[in-house]
């Protein structure tokens, strides 16, 4: 069901390209998109920052930011500000250059991600057929600004918190990739447009959203760990483990350049709720058929600002990890039953539409759920004997 509304956006870029000649535009029609993009998200990690802050503040039982305008609404420009006329200083034998650039670099990688994303009916930048290994490609180039970082600032805690950091993000990004891969095996394409089509379809009324069969379940739980392993979230947060390593890769950076990796990680965080909601959550895509009449757009936004909600709830709720636990947790437990979820999508793929591939594959992610969770804990990497001191 198409609406107005629903395409209030599309019909008001057309009107307004539609007053330029027609040889501009084409690139006129994306510079609006482009800069529509460079607004918006910044605009909404200034919300979640505040949203972050007031929650974090309701959970430990304190206020949050209430002085800067009603309800500390204000405060996001007022840090901004003092981004902004800070001082910025640049160790004096720092490679200037590279130090310079990898903040820029960050910020870039994180927008170039929304460029694919479909963010409501007829609402995506750019319609690719391999939109999936795009949005991936530019997440990868986020690692080399990490460790440019690290390596520009000739600090020795700075070079160890991007190895790291980059350790880490490499680790979880195997795991990203082979759990949306589950996704292109039962969608049969790439695009981020024709997965969300692929799922806008309804029996009874309920949608056939993937997160609703086993092997999506399954996907959609290692998408979410590894997403906020990528991201840096609590409890995965140690690249900017102050009690270790001061502030990690970016110790040496003040200003603004501070506020670059601050914005780019939340922009990342954006970025990856998005794919994850297109992936899994059927995208632009209602939750009910008689609900189709509200416009796409808002249901894209409403299932992101969900996944920001529980990124912020898992920040006041869970503790750290050590850096020996993460990575195990990463190669021995993740990664192997990744694995064995593609499996379990194949085998859903070719059993026909019977009911026996639900009971046969809830069955085998069940099963092997409950054993490796029980050979985890019981490991030494998170059993009792982690936390005894060395003999």
């Amino acid at each position: 069901m198409i609406t107005t509304m629903d395409q209030i956006f599309v019909l008001l870029q057309h009107w307004i390209v539609g007053f330029l000649p027609a040889f501009v535009q084409p690139f006129a029609a994306v510079l609006l998109s482009v800069v529509v993009i460079i607004c918006l998200f910044p605009a909404l990690f200034a919300l979640a920052v505040w949203m972050e802050r007031k929650g974090l503040g309701r959970m430990q039982n304190r206020l949050g930011p209430n002085r800067v305008g009603p309800f500390g609404l204000l405060q996001p420009i007022a840090d901004g500000i003092k981004s902004l006329t800070k001082e910025d200083i640049v160790p004096l034998s720092a490679d200037t250059p590279v130090h310079f650039l990898a903040p820029l670099l960050l910020v870039v990688a994180a927008f170039m991600g929304f460029a694919v994303l479909p963010m409501g009916r007829n609402m995506v930048l750019v319609d690719m057929d391999a939109g999936l290994l795009f949005f991936f490609a530019m997440g990868a180039s986020t690692e080399v600004s990490v460790f440019m970082a690290g390596w520009s600032s000739r600090n020795k805690y700075s070079l160890l918190g991007a190895m790291r950091a980059v350790a880490q993000m490499i680790s979880y990004e195997v795991v990203l990739l082979l759990s949306s891969v589950a996704v292109v095996m039962i969608s049969g394409s790439m695009s981020l447009t024709k997965i969300v089509e692929a799922q806008n379809h309804y029996t009874w009324g309920m949608p056939h959203w993937y997160i609703f069969t086993p092997w999506g379940l399954a996907g959609f739980v290692m998408y979410a760990i590894a997403a906020t392993a990528e991201t840096n979230r609590s409890p995965f947060d140690l690249p900017e483990g102050e009690s270790e390593l001061v502030a990690g890769y970016h110790t040496e950076y003040s200003g603004f350049k501070f506020a670059l990796f601050f914005l780019g990680e939340y922009l990342a965080m954006f970025s990856i709720s998005g794919l994850g909601t297109t992936l899994f959550l059927g995208g632009w895509s209602a939750p009910f058929a008689f609900l189709e009449w509200v416009p796409s757009w808002i249901w894209f936004f409403s299932k992101l600002m969900m996944s920001i909600f529980v990124f912020i709830w898992m920040r006041g709720t869970l503790p750290r990890l050590r850096q020996d636990q993460l990575m195990n947790f990463a190669w021995k437990f993740v990664l192997p039953f990744t694995l064995l979820n593609l499996m379990v999508t194949a085998l859903w793929r070719f059993m026909g539409e019977g009911w026996e591939r639900w009971v046969v594959c809830s069955a085998i992610l069940a099963v092997v759920w409950v054993v490796m969770g029980r050979v985890e804990m019981r490991s030494e990497h998170f059993g009792p004997r982690s936390y005894r001191y060395a003999e």
